[in-house]
């Protein structure tokens, strides 16, 4: 069986994966085959932060409106009873407008607060 050289095919997706990892400490920089394991972990951090990111970022919104809810003393008023009457009245805004409005302008989010209790 003759002997194949790999020529540059092999150095090309090993550059590739060293370029991936070129951030990477130690050995996980510079040794191919730890280079190679550590992007695939990589990858998959990636991926499941991105959902986990999404998660983080609703509970953030949430815990803002919440907190700019209850902050008007005049009407005690949650977050859950502020969702469920813009849903009744149709009011579609979501939460990430929601949490800038409360942060931004609070007196916004009390006149919409307010004209929903009406």
């Amino acid at each position: 069986m003759t002997r194949v050289k790999r020529g540059y095919t092999a150095r090309r997706r090993r550059s590739k994966i060293r370029l991936f990892a070129s951030t990477f400490r130690g050995a996980h920089s510079r040794l191919t085959r730890t280079s190679t394991q550590q992007k695939m972990r990589a990858l998959v951090s990636a991926h499941r932060d991105r959902g986990r990111q999404k998660r983080h970022f609703r509970r953030l919104w949430i815990t803002r409106i919440n907190a700019a809810t209850r902050e008007n003393n005049e009407v005690f008023y949650s977050y859950s009873r502020l969702m469920h009457n813009l849903y009744r009245k149709q009011l579609l805004l979501n939460r990430k407008i929601l949490a800038q409005i409360a942060i931004s302008n609070k007196n916004c989010l009390y006149m919409i607060s307010n004209k929903i209790i009406k």
